[in-house]
Parts: C-alpha cells; structure tokens; sequence
C-alpha cells in the first residue's frame, strides 16, 4: 500500500471523494500543515493553528495511480482560490499537497504545471505542494461525515455535487 495526503477544502468533502475510489483504503480525516502538536477541530477551524484539514489515504498501486489520485483531486475542488473552498474560508481550507516522497513531489508538480501550461483552468492554481512532516487524526465523529449526514444542508449543497461529478466523470474507477 502507498500513502497520499490531500487537503481540498472540507475534510467531509474530500474524504467522501476518495473513499469511493476503487483502490483507497483506510481515509482518514485530519489536520497537517500547521505549527503545533495535536490539534483539535475547534482551534483549526478558528485557524490558530496553522493546520489544514486534510485526508490520509491509503491505496493500492495496481488498481489506482498516484496520477489518477491527483486527477480527481483537481476535478473536485477549485485549487485556484486562495484559503478558500465555496463558504469555507481561512488557511484551514487551503488546497495543499503534502508529499510523502520525491515521486509524489515530480508525480505532483508536473501535474500542476500541465493544467496551468493547458488553461484547464481560468486562474492560476494556487494548490500547496509541502513535504509531509506529521499528520494528526481528526476527531473519531469526522469519520464518514457524508455517508451518515447526507440529509444536512452542507452535504447536499456542497458535497452532493461533488459525488455526481466524480460518477458521471470517473466511473472506470469507481469502486
């Protein structure tokens, strides 16, 4: 199993993306990329902490690409707002890629500047790519937010989208 971290906006939306993945295993919600030691969801949320949230996963390499990871990453979140996903705003919701090794570093960066170089999208993509220092798990009730609140409003105006887009535009791997 490889390993990849991503932070998209909301952990609740992007951990609802790529648990339908065919190949992702064990996501885990959480926080990276801040400046102090166990964080909890009240201080990243009122951005003290310099963490955002963020997604472990794990995945098996011969039925998912690190490439294919990356594509729906882009395709299911704006990596061109700064601090900002939808009503989301603040550096918790910053669009970051946190690499684990120098594959996933040149993987990653080739990526970005092929939708930059193509104008895939209108503005520049401001997408984070850092090394990963430390990961924390989120709090055990951020696990499987989408599958077990889809009925609350956040879920059905922001992430409900983002399940559509991903089976009508990945459905070759769709678990």
């Amino acid at each position: 199993m490889k390993r990849a971290i991503f932070a998209g906006g909301c952990f609740w939306c992007t951990e609802a993306v790529f648990i339908r993945l065919k190949g992702v295993e064990n996501v885990k919600s959480g926080y990276t990329g801040g400046f102090i030691k166990n964080p909890a969801y009240r201080e990243v949320c009122q951005g003290r902490t310099g963490h955002t949230e963020g997604i472990r996963l794990d995945y098996d390499e011969t039925l998912i690409s690190y490439a294919e990871l990356l594509e729906v990453f882009f395709a299911t979140h704006d990596p061109t707002t700064l601090n900002r996903q939808a009503n989301d705003v603040g550096t918790q919701y910053r669009s970051s890629i946190f690499y684990t090794d120098d594959d996933q570093f040149e993987t990653a960066r080739q990526f970005i500047k092929h939708l930059n170089d193509s104008h895939i999208f209108e503005d520049p993509i401001v997408t984070e790519l850092m090394p990963l220092e430390v990961f924390y798990d989120a709090e055990d009730d951020h696990d499987s937010y989408y599958d077990l609140n889809r009925e609350q409003p956040y879920c059905t105006y922001l992430i409900d989208p983002k399940i559509k887009k991903l089976t009508t535009h990945f459905k070759t791997i769709l678990k």
